[in-house]
């Protein structure tokens, strides 16, 4: 009898863990899968694939952008997903179609995480500069783009390939405080941070945009480490 209890104690203990580690697929084909902030959603298809679209809510451009994936904890691991974004119609010239993911989001009077995108237009232009741009890493508020390129130019920027509009996968894997960020096919990271701003911290996952941008998200799938 003794012997049973230690075996089952066992086990029960094991199960939190062990449901931690359960891989998550979210197709993105409803919007009962997540959480609107200052935008607006519907799932359609674009270049012939369901997924959903999102802008920018009327009103918001100086606020946070993001479609949180609601139940959903991450620390460490894989998170994948197909994006795709472009200047959204009567977008500023400025605007370059930034799509991407956040990930351990923490939400209270204001919204922190770490975020890994893409400037889709900016992968093809004719000056090198402006394509060394392609990609980028951001915590935020306290690191936007334009401090960290200020303070450690070249370091938490890349390029890559792509084209603006098109679906294109990206990955991150994220342990402690390094996360590498693919794009497409890459075996390879196409950027490498070993510095996260916000350390080994834990929080929530969120679709990321300018709103500037029209982007396009599907199958969303996370594997914690």
């Amino acid at each position: 009898m003794i012997k049973r209890l230690i075996i089952f104690t066992i086990v029960l203990a094991s199960i939190p863990a062990a449901i931690g580690q359960v891989k998550t697929t979210i197709p993105l084909n409803s919007l009962d899968q997540v959480e609107l902030v200052n935008v607006d959603a519907s799932v359609m298809k674009h270049k012939g694939k369901s997924g959903l679209q999102v802008k920018a809510a009327k009103g918001t451009d100086d606020l946070e952008t993001l479609v949180m994936i609601p139940d959903v904890l991450f620390k460490n691991g894989v998170i994948e997903v197909e994006v795709s974004g472009e200047p959204a119609p009567g977008a500023i010239p400025q605007a370059r179609g930034f799509v991407g993911l956040a990930f351990r989001v923490s939400s209270g009077e204001h919204y922190e995480y770490e975020c890994f995108y893409l400037r889709p237009t900016n992968a093809r232009a004719d000056n090198q500069v402006q394509r060394n741009h392609s990609l980028q890493y951001i915590s935020h508020p306290e690191f936007p783009w334009y401090r960290l390129r200020k303070e450690s130019p070249e370091k938490y920027e890349s390029y890559v390939d792509m084209l603006p509009g098109e679906w294109t996968k990206i990955k991150i894997e994220v342990s402690g405080s390094t996360a590498k960020f693919y794009v497409g096919e890459s075996q390879q990271p196409n950027l490498i941070v070993n510095d996260l701003k916000r350390g080994d911290s834990e929080g929530g996952i969120a679709l990321w945009l300018h709103s500037s941008t029209l982007a396009y998200y599907r199958n969303l799938i996370v594997s914690p480490e």
